[in-house]
């Protein structure tokens, strides 16, 4: 299993667009073939912080998923919304 977490903080005067934009990308991606499971969280102590937790079946899904038309619409939606850069981290199961 690929999991990949993405740290988003987004403008305040733009958070109910971009959480409208991630939930469209999360129902197309959890019917992606290969995606195991596909969350978007938001921070109890900072409601503009969010995180992505993305899950596939292998390397191959996931990177799939960043050529999907839903992806690609999400990306340069929510790209202005962002108060920073989203950052991401790459993890792999220690057991399946």
């Amino acid at each position: 299993m690929i999991v990949t977490t993405v740290s988003v903080q987004v403008r305040t005067e733009s958070r109910e667009a971009f959480i409208r934009a991630t939930i469209a990308n999360h129902e197309s991606s959890v019917r992606e073939p290969g995606n195991r499971r596909f969350d978007v969280l938001q921070s109890k102590e900072d409601p503009d912080r969010f995180l992505l937790y993305e899950a596939y079946n292998s390397d191959e899904a996931a990177a799939a998923h960043k050529k999907t038309a839903h992806y690609l619409i999400w990306r340069s939606t929510v790209e202005p919304m962002m108060a920073q850069p989203r950052s991401a981290a790459h993890y792999t199961a220690v057991r399946p």
